[in-house]
């Protein structure tokens, strides 16, 4: 069944791999990772987004998916049938926020776009939301699984928090906004698939982390051309890098070792969320598809030297799909 939801969504699958051009040596697998420590609103109406019809809100969500998190939708239409129309609607949330601070140009109304948001998780849990497709369709969501208002909020908090333009300080605090978003994510998913454990919240925490190491990683050039950076800055600091050298895309080899410091820390995640493989519930493991996502961009950015710049890691992967199957298929994250 999965697979001809997937195949239906992403067209026939091609299998011929092109473009195997020369690849730089790879330097040695993550060698240098540090242990860790421990274990936008849209205000349409309902009507006006969807047109008519009952199918009108969770079209909406899958469709917003579709364009703005295309990851995020190949892994939810993965998920049990059961638990997919709810997915959409957490990920269309999740699409909703992240998109704020991209299409504001004053924090202010930023500030008001996060208020309204919270005022519209206060109203799903007082079963009066908003008459706006997301906001329906998370609704329907929290009432059909339970879901813990706790995470919500957090994801909402944090990324106002994030609203304001500056580089994160270390790595930590770059960790600790991927645990508040991206795990918070992950945690909402686990309870919508019916997964409370805690072997399975720790992977997710690891995951989560890494999902954001690496969203920042990947979104590094696209800010560098709005004269952006947000890369961690004691490991720039460390290799005696300057946010201008981003900027002038320099890649001599110490910001090259910037890219690998951080690189090497979202995979070292990806390490320790597997190392639960065995404890975490196999119910459990649809919600961690992304890690498909997540090895294949750390692997094309080794074999690129960790070049972060290079047009290939632009690139979307066409065997992307058939690889979220084959590991679905195989029940592995």
């Amino acid at each position: 069944m999965a697979a001809s939801v997937l195949g239906s969504a992403c067209g026939p699958l091609r299998l011929a791999v092109a473009g195997m051009g020369r690849r730089r040596p790879p330097r040695g697998l993550w060698a240098r990772a540090r242990r860790l420590p421990g274990l936008a609103g849209s205000g349409r109406s309902v009507a006006a987004a969807s047109g008519s019809g009952a199918w009108g809100t969770d079209r909406y969500c899958l469709e917003l998916l579709r364009k703005r998190d295309y990851e995020g939708y190949l892994c939810s239409l993965l998920l049990p049938a059961e638990s997919r129309s709810s997915a959409f609607a957490l990920r269309a949330f999740n699409v909703e926020l992240a998109q704020v601070k991209d299409s504001v140009s004053e924090k202010t109304i930023g500030l008001m776009r996060m208020e309204f948001w919270k005022k519209t998780v206060d109203d799903i849990y007082c079963d009066s939301p908003p008459q706006q497709p997301v906001a329906l369709e998370l609704w329907k969501a929290v009432k059909r699984h339970n879901l813990t208002k706790r995470w919500l909020m957090k994801i909402i908090d944090e990324r106002e928090k994030n609203l304001d333009d500056k580089a994160y300080r270390n790595i930590q605090e770059l960790e600790n906004y991927a645990e508040n978003t991206q795990s918070s994510l992950l945690y909402l998913t686990l309870e919508i698939l019916g997964v409370r454990d805690l072997h399975a919240d720790h992977a997710a925490s690891h995951i989560g982390k890494a999902q954001g190491i690496v969203t920042c990683l990947r979104a590094t050039p696209y800010h560098g051309s709005r004269r952006r950076v947000f890369l961690p800055m004691d490991i720039c600091m460390l290799h005696g890098v300057s946010q201008e050298d981003f900027l002038r895309k320099n890649q001599d080899k110490n910001v090259r070792d910037v890219i690998y410091d951080i690189a090497s820390q979202a995979h070292l995640h990806l390490k320790h969320a597997r190392s639960f493989h065995k404890s975490v519930p196999v119910k459990a493991f649809p919600a961690f598809l992304q890690t498909v996502a997540l090895e294949d961009y750390l692997k094309k950015i080794q074999q690129v030297d960790f070049d972060i710049f290079h047009p290939s890691l632009q690139q979307k992967n066409t065997l992307l799909p058939l690889s979220l199957y084959i590991q679905s298929w195989r029940k592995r994250y």
